[in-house]
């Protein structure tokens, strides 16, 4: 496990290399294209396995969303695709060391959000064609978990969603502490795991929601508008400058002492 000092620079390295992303935007939007599949597919697997759960009223749904959820960060963190709630940490993370200016964060933040929602449109449209969330109690899963988003006021969504990048953030910068592929793996799956069961709130997992509601006809465009409007920035501040912005500052301490 390398040093949080160290962990710093690597990060900047990455901003660095997400901002030479930007010289081909086509591609850069592909991969984040894959990234909002990728966390569409963690959404699909958790209504299909946890439905059954929910109508037998059982007490370990909770838990094993949580459980099974995290399969979505994994792919998206093991195949290099852009996720704009880790980006968001990656790229103020290159600002506040002056590895990266402003233009490369708003360029890959817009990029991320664009193509994470196309991502996840897109799969949500093969999920429902392919009939696998037609099941009564996937619907009926689909349709509560909506029902209790659009129940929450913008300020409970901006703090669920300052604690899920906390967490999801935290995850990303101990995978890149650790040199092993379990370790790695591990350190992804804890936290998302604990943002899962206690309902908190990732813009682009809540992009995929309420794409599968679209195409389910439980959802309205300007219901995802919404939540976006107080998710976005609740996990720019949780995940880039709580876990970013701190580790930055720690990681400097550490160098000047």
């Amino acid at each position: 496990m390398i040093s949080i000092a160290e962990n710093v620079e690597e990060t900047a390295r990455q901003a660095v290399h997400k901002a030479h992303g930007l010289r081909r935007p086509s591609g850069y939007l592909v991969s984040a294209l894959l990234a909002g599949a990728y966390i569409a597919v963690g959404e699909v697997l958790l209504l299909t396995a946890v439905s059954p759960l929910v109508a037998a009223g059982s007490p370990w749904v909770r838990l094993v969303e949580g459980a099974v959820f995290p399969i979505a960060l994994t792919l998206v963190m093991c195949t290099g695709a852009q996720l704009f709630t880790s980006n968001v940490l990656v790229m103020l993370v290159g600002a506040f060391t002056g590895r990266t200016g402003r233009r490369a964060l708003v360029g890959t933040w817009a990029l991320c959000l664009v193509g994470n929602l196309l991502g996840t449109l897109g799969l949500a449209a093969m999920a429902h064609a392919s009939g696998v969330t037609a099941a009564p109690s996937a619907r009926a899963m689909l349709h509560e978990m909506l029902r209790a988003k659009n129940a929450l006021d913008g300020g409970q969504l901006f703090w669920r969603a300052v604690l899920c990048n906390l967490l999801v953030c935290l995850g990303v910068w101990m995978y890149f502490r650790m040199r092993g592929e379990v370790a790695k793996i591990l350190v992804l799956w804890l936290p998302v795991l604990v943002f899962v069961a206690a309902g908190f709130e990732h813009c682009v997992a809540d992009m995929a929601l309420y794409a599968l509601g679209l195409f389910e006809g439980f959802s309205t465009p300007g219901e995802l508008v919404r939540n976006l409007v107080f998710t976005v920035p609740g996990n720019i501040v949780g995940g880039g400058l709580l876990v970013g912005g701190l580790n930055w500052y720690v990681g400097g301490a550490v160098r000047s002492g």
